[in-house]
């Protein structure tokens, strides 16, 4: 999908008339329902003048040229394709990434730099590597750039037309020098080299036949992309399976070949607690269906857990590892199988009061999922739903899949593969918190490395050995404490006080720059300076560390006289969360749960409240190593 199309002449012409900027936004109306806003239309209007100054000094005529392209599958959208032939007859495609940027500073980050946008400073990813990752996602998942008898050339680069390059300019440091060569940049002062660059890659021939190319062809992961991203999981040796988790891998398979051979929809449900492998399960299903040449995505609702995977398989295959909101407008059958983890945070909709009218699907999140693709896999715990809204169980997923008229297949995974194996541990975690059934002198065993600390400064001092040992740790807490912007110096304030010790939130999603060593929050649980901060379970879900420490707030306690478990939410600062009504004890409940069952080898855990302190000690047993109050 475009905004615009045409000759590179009528473009021209389009600006010279001042005409382009009411063009766009017909078009943009026209696409997506709604107008665009006016710091978007103001960019039009400045850089694309720029630009057909550009194209009519280097005499192009017959180029095609498509504006605000957006990539398949995604909402990205590239702000110029240029179309034409270089002088050998190459067809080929420029992709150009404008800026109206006019100063830059160095960033930490290998990839970023900062800028001064929207009223504030961002660090934000360099320009050339931006239209170069664009090229790249072309040319892996778009048919026109690699399965053609003559496959289009995707040729990034950037134009920052304002911009005047100073001595030890940023955007040009050495860090930066190999991606220059593949993505050059082209500022103000560059006019020249940058016509010289057009002619020589699309200024011959007819671009409307390439153009038609880039705006009929299907997209569908290359072979190449695949074999990347199946290679990338497969060389983790962790992803191994077992037992039951074998038998519900197969049957997606089988579940494939049905749904080819008989052309009915097939969903396989997976259930399983925290621990019990239904992440290795989609990781290896990711891997084995990209490796037999089907297209697969991997589906959840996290963004730190999916931007956390996306870092680790890197750029190239960052966009098989989707959301569960992606799906509004994809066409039926456009993947051959998704894999949805964390099932349980299916909302009803993926819409919401910003949704314009023209990208509502009139279906349900669910039924988008079952839609887009041949076999749909959902990994689900019904006991992880921890915000309003969510609505993901096996039962409801069941239920729609049966109206739907697929055929369906349940699998239940038990064995545990967190918590240092212990299913007892796990078992007595949720009987403890009131989700499950035990018997009063029941105990979380010996196997795991429970313990209970009397203050979040003991907690932290035991967890930064850990870590400082070698193994994965993190601190975590229930929502009881407000959450910060940073400073200006980019530091975070320590939000989390309780007596002497105060220690920051991981940073928020939108925390712009940040200091040198904080993550931001998508990486907070991946990166070595996520020690520093104490995460929230958003940011924590998903997620499994050797040792998990928690700090369990006052918004849930036990109550000995009623044996009832009360949920205070003014002791909570999670505005969704705390307007749940009667599902507040609920939700809780299963925050805490999630956040207690973390752990690989062991769980610290500090209780502000007294009454709930001495509940969990009352449950502990004895023993002589393991599980104990400290």
């Amino acid at each position: 999908m475009r905004i615009y199309a045409s000759h590179a002449k009528h473009f021209i012409e389009d600006c010279e008339r001042n005409q382009i900027t009411e063009r766009m936004r017909l078009g943009f109306e026209s696409a997506h329902g709604y107008t665009p806003g006016p710091s978007e239309i103001q960019s039009w209007r400045n850089s694309l003048r720029a630009l057909a100054m550009v194209l009519g000094r280097a005499g192009l005529v017959d180029q095609g040229v498509l504006l605000e392209y957006k990539l398949p599958q995604t909402s990205k959208r590239i702000d110029c394709v240029l179309c034409g032939f270089a002088a050998d007859g190459q067809p080929a495609a420029l992709i150009i990434e404008l800026k109206q940027w006019e100063t830059c500073k160095e960033a930490e980050g290998p990839n970023e730099v900062i800028s001064f946008v929207n009223g504030r400073e961002r660090e934000l990813l360099h320009p050339s590597e931006q239209a170069r990752r664009y090229a790249q996602y072309l040319e892996d998942s778009h048919e026109a750039f690699y399965a053609d008898p003559q496959p289009l050339l995707a040729v990034p680069c950037a134009y920052l037309h304002n911009y005047l390059t100073v001595r030890s300019d940023p955007l040009r440091s050495g860090k930066f020098t190999d991606l220059l060569a593949a993505s050059p940049l082209f500022t103000s002062d560059d006019v020249d080299d940058f016509v010289d660059f057009i002619r020589r890659h699309v200024g011959h021939g007819d671009g409307l036949v390439v153009l038609s190319r880039v705006e009929q062809s299907r997209y569908r992961p290359s072979k190449r992309l695949m074999e990347h991203v199946a290679a990338v999981i497969e060389n983790d040796r962790s992803y191994l399976l077992l037992d039951e988790q074998q038998v519900a891998f197969d049957s997606v398979f089988t579940a494939l070949r049905n749904g080819v051979h008989n052309r009915t929809k097939q969903v396989v449900i997976v259930k399983g607690g925290p621990g019990t492998g239904k992440s290795v399960i989609a990781m290896n299903l990711v891997a084995a269906l990209l490796r037999s040449s089907y297209s697969a995505h991997y589906v959840t609702g996290s963004k730190a857990f999916t931007e956390t995977m996306r870092k680790i398989i890197g750029t190239r295959g960052a966009d098989l590892f989707t959301y569960s909101n992606n799906y509004m407008q994809s066409p039926p059958d456009a993947v051959d199988v998704l894999i949805t983890d964390e099932a349980h945070r299916i909302r009803e909709v993926s819409s919401n009061r910003f949704t314009p009218a023209s990208k509502k699907s009139g279906m349900s999140q669910l039924e988008e999922l079952i839609r887009a693709c041949r076999v749909s896999v959902f990994l689900i715990d019904d006991a992880q739903v921890v915000r309003p809204g969510e609505i993901g169980s096996a039962e409801y997923i069941r239920a729609q899949a049966q109206e739907l008229g697929c055929t369906i297949q349940e699998y239940e995974l038990s064995a545990q593969f967190r918590c240092n194996g212990s299913e007892r541990f796990v078992r007595w975690v949720s009987a403890s918190l009131g989700l499950g059934s035990a018997s009063v002198d029941d105990s979380p065993g010996s196997e795991f490395d429970f313990r209970i600390f009397r203050s979040p400064a003991e907690l932290d001092l035991a967890i930064r050995e850990k870590a400082a040992s070698g193994h994965s740790a993190r601190m975590m807490a229930g929502y009881c404490w407000p959450w910060s912007d940073p400073n200006d110096d980019g530091t975070l304030p320590n939000d989390v006080v309780v007596a002497e010790f105060a220690r920051p939130w991981n940073a928020k999603p939108d925390a712009g720059r940040l200091a040198k060593g904080i993550p931001k929050s998508n990486f907070w649980a991946y990166q070595s300076g996520g020690i520093d901060q104490v995460g929230c379970v958003y940011t924590a879900q998903g997620f499994e560390f050797d040792y998990a420490g928690v700090i369990f707030g006052n918004d849930l306690r036990y109550d000995s006289a009623t044996g009832a478990w009360l949920a205070d939410k003014t002791k909570n600062y999670d505005g969704t969360v705390k307007r749940s009504g009667a599902a507040l004890v609920r939700l809780l409940q299963n925050t805490y749960r999630v956040l207690l069952s973390r752990g690989i080898k062991g769980c610290y855990v500090c209780f502000l409240d007294e009454e709930t302190e001495a509940y969990f000690k009352s449950r502990l047993g004895a023993f002589e190593n393991g599980s104990q109050a400290v």
